[in-house]
């Protein structure tokens, strides 16, 4: 019976200390106090036994002698009235005082550790409002935060919260190591399931103003894995959606890998909520970079906060003609227009009247400085033109690596080149399901030559004995391999690219121009590849975090890039100036070089200085958006940059 009682007095016990801090604080209250009775118990009895005039008879006096002796040992010397036995006591108080508060101050640092431990898992409520949320982390995560950050820049108090399921301290080591400076940006971040719907509302989601949904890993990541990370995503996609209540819907940007995925998005009936085919759009950046030296640095700089970017404008037209309109902005360079009904058009034809319920499509510097003036604010010169175009002539392409993208830059290259021209992958040990994808491939495009030439792009005999110098184009493509990390495959490309680099100086053909390109992962590589000449380079993780960045803040954007990026429609081209100027050097004004390429129906929006080509400090000579005022002096080497239906 006794052994009964004793063990569920001790599973009550277990219970109560369970419970937390408060529980073990009482106890060893409980403790002191009883610790406290029979030290002063003991000194009763002793002075009983060994009777001492001094202290008989002053029990409140004993009391607070034990009292102070318990609670700091240092205390004992102050009992110099007692003597011999009775000092036992003192002894007594002394021990038991040291065993308890040991006990209390291990308690307390204890209890302090664990609070600091808890604040650094993030598990406390966020009570930020109007903020980005960001779910889930991976390589692109810092190039969005540099990004919103950029964006944030006209509000005086933004915020930025990130929920991954990632430990908040590494989170925030890493933002700390890479970002310096958040400028007017707050960014927060918590640990936790991004699909929980008690996460999110520690995260207030249901008060953000727009949310990005990151895959859990990378597009060489395993089929299995990669159909997990679109699970998640669309998961996270019902618990934000879950949050949202009675409110408007926030605006979604999601990453999945999957067509068939990115298609069970329209079961949401929201326009509200999107995904882009990040590596179908790099791919065709890639193709059409190829096509224009200094694309890449147009592209970077539309899709990017800073600098010029492009954005929905409503005004009064009056019923004015888009071209015309034009000439109405101190700032920016209308390129298309969206309808009421939502219908989209870059280019419209000629004698396109604009609507009072139309927005146009303009890149300017920043929404605040688009201004409509009722007046034109410059006017084209009338330069003397003749029409011409360049010829179309077969090429030959080299791919050197493959990549998930690797099909797609086929398919499109499909559309830009004539018949007979060639495209040669360089692999070393091409896989069997490379090779059925080739073949499936050559079947698609039997108007191309389309080869694989099992060899090493790492070595430079390898790359040398196929004479690359005598391509039109060279792309160093990324590896896109499961493991692999950014850093890893970046410096396998630089070393590509350098051995290719010497081949080509060496090279014994010296009439014939191959323009390099390259694609990255790591912004932070960026100065290393601009130290390698490269004609034109292709950051991917900045480019697609570029990309979720604009759609979080405009996600109507999503069709302006897939009419931009789609070789059907009109497209960004870098053209020589000798395609519209009968004399060079021809000093014009921006309107003029606007005047011209009208007359070729095409939108001059910018215009590339040749002499800062490999200037990193000049933005490569590319200057978007100048003053319409603004007077050049072009000669052979310089572009215009337009909006046109082809490239020619």
């Amino acid at each position: 019976m006794w052994e009964h009682h004793q063990e569920k007095l001790r599973y009550r016990f277990e219970n109560f200390i369970a419970r937390g801090g408060l529980s073990i604080f009482i106890s060893l209250f409980i403790l002191f106090i009883l610790c406290f009775i029979v030290a002063l118990i003991a000194r009763g009895i002793l002075i009983l036994i060994f009777p001492d005039s001094d202290l008989i008879g002053n029990i409140f006096e004993q009391m607070w002698v034990i009292f102070l002796m318990m609670t700091d040992p240092g205390n004992m010397g102050i009992d110099m009235e007692s003597t011999g036995w009775v000092r036992i006591s003192t002894i007594i108080a002394g021990m038991l005082g040291v065993i308890i508060f040991s006990m209390l101050i291990a308690f307390i640092t204890t209890a302090v550790d664990s609070l600091l431990e808890e604040l650094q898992k993030g598990h406390s409520k966020v009570l930020e409002e109007n903020h980005t949320l960001i779910l889930g982390w991976n390589d692109r995560v810092l190039d969005i935060l540099k990004e919103l950050i950029i964006a944030n820049e006209s509000e005086e108090d933004a915020a930025i919260v990130i929920l991954a399921d990632r430990e908040k301290g590494e989170m925030d080591d890493e933002i700390k190591t890479f970002i310096e400076d958040t400028k007017t940006t707050r960014i927060i971040t918590r640990s936790g399931t991004t699909s929980s719907p008690t996460k999110l509302l520690r995260v207030n989601a249901d008060k953000a103003k727009s949310a990005i949904i990151l895959a859990s890993c990378s597009e060489g990541a395993l089929e299995d894995e990669k159909r997990v990370s679109d699970a998640k995503v669309i998961k996270s996609i019902l618990g934000l959606k879950g949050t949202q209540n009675d409110r408007d819907e926030i605006s979604i940007v999601a990453e999945l890998f999957y067509e068939s995925n990115r298609k069970l998005l329209d079961t949401f009936e929201s326009e509200n909520i999107s995904s882009v085919d990040s590596w179908d759009i790099l791919a065709k950046i890639l193709v059409q970079t190829s096509r224009t030296s200094g694309l890449a640095v147009v592209y970077n700089e539309l899709l990017s906060f800073d600098g010029c970017e492009l954005y929905f404008c409503n005004g009064k037209w009056g019923g004015k003609n888009f071209y015309d309109s034009i000439y109405h902005f101190p700032d920016g360079i209308p390129l298309g227009l969206r309808r009421a009904d939502g219908t989209l058009l870059l280019r419209p034809p000629r004698d396109t009247v604009l609507n009072s319920d139309d927005e146009l499509i303009i890149v300017a510097e920043d929404d605040s400085t688009i201004v409509y003036k009722p007046q034109p604010i410059a006017q084209a010169k009338d330069h003397a033109y003749t029409y011409r175009r360049r010829e179309e002539q077969v090429e030959r392409e080299l791919l050197l690596g493959w990549h998930c993208m690797t099909s797609t830059i086929i398919r499109e290259y499909s559309g830009y080149l004539p018949a007979g021209s060639a495209i040669d992958i360089m692999v070393s040990n091409p896989k069997k399901k490379i090779l059925n994808e080739l073949d499936t491939l050559k079947e698609a495009h039997p108007e191309l030559t389309i080869n694989i030439i099992d060899k090493n792009p790492m070595s430079h005999e390898d790359l040398a004995s196929i004479r690359p110098f005598t391509y039109d184009n060279v792309l160093i493509l990324s590896h896109c391999e499961s493991g692999l990390s950014p850093e890893r495959v970046d410096a396998e490309t630089i070393f590509v690219l350098l051995i290719l680099r010497k081949i080509i100086s060496d090279r014994a053909i010296k009439d014939r121009t191959t323009t390099l390109i390259t694609q990255v992962l790591n912004s932070e590589n960026q100065e290393l590849i601009t130290q390698t000449t490269v004609d034109d380079f292709l950051i991917s993780n900045k480019m697609v975090s570029m990309i979720f960045a604009q759609l979080s803040e405009e996600s109507s954007m999503k069709d302006v890039y897939a009419d931009m990026f789609d070789e059907e429609g009109s497209e960004f081209y870098l053209k020589p100036v000798s395609l519209y100027f009968d004399t060079l050097p021809s000093s014009v004004t921006f309107a003029d070089m606007i005047g011209v390429a009208l007359k070729r129906d095409e939108i001059c929006f910018g215009v590339r200085i040749g002499k800062y080509t490999n200037s990193p400090k000049e933005n490569f000579g590319v200057k978007l958006n100048p003053k319409k005022n603004a007077t050049f002096t072009l000669t052979e080497g310089d572009s215009l940059v337009v909006l046109s239906e082809d490239e020619y």
